[in-house]
């Protein structure tokens, strides 16, 4: 099922699908993710608004009455098959999405009309410039590379490292382990994924400013970045000490070999 062409919630799809540079998967559903019995005993999907998959990305556009009573939405004068209100059942159904989406390794981005250009019945004043502007922040503050950078530190301290601040202050991370120091430039999923990983190696060629032989450099990509990052033959890499992670979607952490 699609959005109404003119619902606010099919605008900040729309400008979202412009900002990630893929067009999402409306109402989507997932198999994990389903609804209360109905009256045949069957779950259905639970849709989420918005799914971009080569993103690995939810958003989900919650209006005013998703936080707020509203007598006229939730008819609470009758009762749904979960035995509540539509307001209550609104309520239920997005406390079962905020940990399930996370848990399945999906990252889950949360809009609501006070974020945007709004008035003060929620409705969107539909002003694109402000509303992109905002929109690439809250992307960004999420983005797919916080969650690459999590993953490869909680790998780290179970590897024995120990993250340290970055002697560069533009450096992603950096741990060291006895005398060993590794340097850390990590990527998140784009739609650049040649051009990211040339800038990672250039960022990763600007930091190597110590000969010290315990030094190693580590570019930290996700697996749909492996390809691109993998261009700079192995000898290569080996001769300025960089190794290359990748990050599943699951969040395993695995050090490329050859």
């Amino acid at each position: 099922m699609g959005l109404r062409d003119d619902s606010d919630e099919a605008y900040v799809v729309d400008l979202c699908n412009r900002i990630l540079g893929e067009n999402a998967s409306t109402q989507h559903g997932f198999d994990w993710l389903l609804g209360d019995p109905g009256k045949s005993g069957r779950r259905a999907k639970l849709p989420v608004d918005a799914y971009w998959p080569g993103h690995q990305l939810v958003v989900e556009y919650r209006e005013l009455q998703h936080d707020q009573p509203m007598p006229h939405l939730n008819k609470p004068d009758r009762l749904t098959v979960s035995g509540v209100h539509r307001g209550e059942k609104r309520t239920l159904y997005d406390a079962r999405r905020d940990p399930d989406i996370p848990a399945h390794g999906l990252r889950l981005i949360i809009v609501r009309p006070a974020h945007l250009d709004a008035d003060g019945r929620g409705r969107l004043r539909r002003n694109e410039s402000a509303d992109l502007a905002a929109l690439q922040k809250i992307l960004a503050r999420h983005s797919d590379e916080d969650r690459v950078t999590d993953a490869f530190r909680t790998w780290l301290l179970a590897d024995g490292w120990t993250p340290v601040d970055p002697t560069d202050r533009w450096t992603d991370l950096e741990a060291v382990r006895g005398q060993e120091r590794l340097i850390c430039e990590a990527k998140g999923r784009t739609s650049e994924k040649g051009i990211d990983a040339d800038i990672a190696y250039g960022q990763l060629l600007r930091r190597m400013t110590s000969q010290d032989p315990h030094i190693r450099y580590a570019l930290v990509v996700p697996s749909s970045s492996m390809t691109a990052a993998e261009r700079v033959p192995a000898h290569v890499r080996e001769v300025l000490r960089i190794d290359v992670y990748e990050v599943t979607v699951e969040g395993r952490v695995c050090k490329q070999t050859s």
